[in-house]
Order: C-alpha cells, then sequence, then structure tokens
C-alpha cells in the first residue's frame, strides 16, 4: 500500500491537500508501515472549540456531546466546522508499524502532540461517559499517527487529566521562552500574558520569567481570576480588562511591553495585544481564537510596528519544558486545579 509521512494516503476528500485541510480522513483501523494505531481512552477538545461549542447549544451538555459525535462520524477526526480547531488526545499504542520512526511500543500510554483536526479517529462507544460539560472527554475508539506526528509517553507522577492538561498547552511556554531569551537589548525585556490564569496563561508567565524577562504583568477579565493570580506570585503585575477592549487593555497595563502573549480563547482580542505592546515589540497569538487577518489589518491601522508570530503549538522540547515548569511552580498546579474545580 502507498503511504505517506504526512498522512495524504488517509485523505478521503478533496484529493490533493493535507489530513488538517481534509472534509474527510480514512480511518480504517489496519495500519500501513510506518503508522501507529491508538486505543483512545480521552480526549482533550481544545479551549476554544469547546467554549464555542457550549455557547451555541446554551450549555445544554447533550446537545455538545451529539455534535461532537456528528463531527467525528462525519469527518472521521475531530476538527470544529466553526474554530477549524480540535484539541489532542490520550491512548494506549495497540500496535505500531515497523517502519514508524516515533519509537512508541505496544503498551505505551500516550499524549498525541498534533491537533486531532489531522487526527484520523473514530469513536465506538457513543461518548457515553461525558458529561459535555468540560473539555477533556472519556472515550473508546481508535486514532492513527503517522510518520510525521508527534507524540509523549505520559509522566508516571501525574494524573492522566492532569498531564493531559499541561501537554495539551505545553507549545505556549516553550515558544514565549524562546523569545524572551532571544530579546535584543539591555536588561530582560517586559512581558505582558492576556489570560494569564489560564493554563497556556500560568506556564507562560513561568517560561518568560525563567528566561530572564525584567518584569512580567498578567492580565485577567475577573475579579476572582485577578485574586488567584496575584496570590499565585507568578506575575509581577496584575491587571484586569476585558481583552477584547483595546483602550482598557493598554490603559490596565499602563506600560507597554516587549513581548505580550495572548492566551485568551475568546474571538477580537488581536487589537488590544497590538496597542499595548511597544514599537519593535513582538505578539505571541496562542489561541485558535485569533483571525489573523484582523491582527494584521488591526497592526496596519494603528502603526505599529510589531512582530506577530503564530504560536503553532510545537517549539523542540516543549514538552519536557512544560511539564518541569508545572513540577516545579506549585502555584501553576494550584491555579489548574482551581480552573478545573470552577467549571
Amino acid at each position: 500500500m502507498s503511504t505517506s509521512p504526512v498522512g495524504l494516503h488517509r485523505v478521503l476528500e478533496p484529493p490533493g491537500v493535507l489530513p488538517q485541510a481534509a472534509a474527510r480522513l480514512d480511518t480504517d483501523p489496519r495500519i500501513r508501515p510506518d503508522e501507529v494505531r491508538v486505543r483512545v481512552e480521552r480526549l482533550n477538545l481544545d479551549a476554544a472549540s469547546y467554549r464555542q461549542l457550549h455557547t451555541a447549544h446554551g450549555g445544554d451538555p447533550d446537545a455538545v456531546r451529539r455534535e461532537v459525535l456528528a463531527i467525528i462520524g462525519e469527518r472521521g477526526k475531530m476538527q470544529n466546522p466553526v474554530t477549524g480547531s480540535g484539541g489532542m488526545l490520550v491512548g494506549v499504542v495497540d500496535e505500531a508499524g515497523p517502519d514508524s520512526p516515533l519509537g512508541l511500543e505496544p503498551g505505551d500510554r500516550i499524549a498525541t502532540l498534533v491537533s486531532l483536526t489531522l487526527t484520523p479517529l473514530a469513536v465506538t462507544d457513543g461518548l457515553a461517559r461525558w458529561d459535555g460539560r468540560s473539555e477533556q472527554v472519556p472515550a473508546e475508539g481508535h486514532a492513527i499517527l503517522f510518520a510525521r506526528s508527534i507524540a509523549a509517553v505520559l509522566p508516571a507522577d501525574l494524573p492522566v487529566p492532569l498531564a493531559l492538561s499541561v501537554m495539551d498547552v505545553c507549545g505556549a511556554p516553550a515558544l514565549t521562552h524562546r523569545v524572551v531569551r532571544r530579546h535584543e537589548g539591555p536588561g530582560g525585556p517586559v512581558v505582558a500574558v492576556l489570560g494569564a490564569a489560564g493554563k497556556s496563561g500560568s506556564l507562560s508567565l513561568a517560561a518568560a520569567r525563567r528566561a530572564g524577562a525584567a518584569r512580567t504583568i498578567g492580565l485577567v477579565p475577573t475579579e476572582e481570576e485577578e485574586r488567584r493570580l496575584a496570590a499565585s506570585g507568578l506575575a509581577d503585575k496584575v491587571v484586569r480588562a476585558d481583552a477584547r477592549d483595546p483602550v482598557a487593555v493598554a490603559a490596565a497595563l499602563g506600560e507597554p511591553a516587549d513581548v505580550t502573549v495572548v492566551c485568551v480563547d475568546v474571538p477580537g482580542c488581536e487589537h488590544g495585544a497590538i496597542l499595548a505592546t511597544a514599537p519593535g515589540g513582538t505578539v505571541i497569538f496562542f489561541s485558535m481564537a485569533t483571525s489573523f487577518a484582523s491582527a494584521a489589518l488591526g497592526a496596519e491601522g494603528l502603526a505599529a510596528d510589531v512582530t506577530m508570530l503564530i504560536g503553532n503549538g510545537y517549539v523542540p522540547g516543549h514538552v519536557d519544558l512544560a511539564l518541569d515548569l508545572f513540577r516545579s511552580e506549585p502555584a501553576i498546579r494550584t491555579l489548574f486545579t482551581a480552573r478545573e474545580a470552577g467549571k
């Protein structure tokens, strides 16, 4: 059977596109020599996708579950048609082809570090154990990994749901760390994180400090999150504003940031991040709710000389960095736990 390291052979329609852009993927459990089949245990929907589904169905958990099942059934993958995003999964390796370069063995419990939007996925239990009220979805079925996929064996010292939460956003702190470390100029940069009390936001704050930030500012939307983040000590300054209000964001920060990291899972935060960033600075958009057209046009309209980066979720060593930050900063675990408890 012909095979492609990026999974072209699994694209059913339209022909010639990569799996992420495909309308439908082949979920045949029979693997090619360089593929891996995973027995699915849990899906983790990305935050922007889950928020959109929850909002669209008025918080009705049964309706959310039905739509997720319909998407997977129709497309052979989990890709929200509104946000275009998916998530990741945890499972156990059932079979690894002899030519797979991923280094996985049958029985390994892994997290996939590539999006569900390009991962062939079949669900067999109707998501019967999922209450529809959380991004984390207990599930049964199988998924297929390609030669160019990425996966990591789950750490033994963390509960699976917690490890999955960390690994789901591990690209954000890794890219933040890289940008802060490479910042030019005297001293370290001022780093602002929008959505700083969330998973990716709290990890990004810790990564910025480790990489040498001179000052960190965390922006949050509510009084409760402001209290939690201030108590954590992860940010030198904590401010409150709606990230969708550009003027309010800039006023709340009070000083332009050299690096601004957007970790907010709602649309409309592009202009605030740009307005709050100093000339010559960098904005990292680490949210699937970002409109990159809005960001580009907004920067032009504001005559903003900023570099804008798309956080693509992969930086070499991203898993190890995120897990090390999580283990070494008890405050991050406290924020993760509080976030889950609040759902």
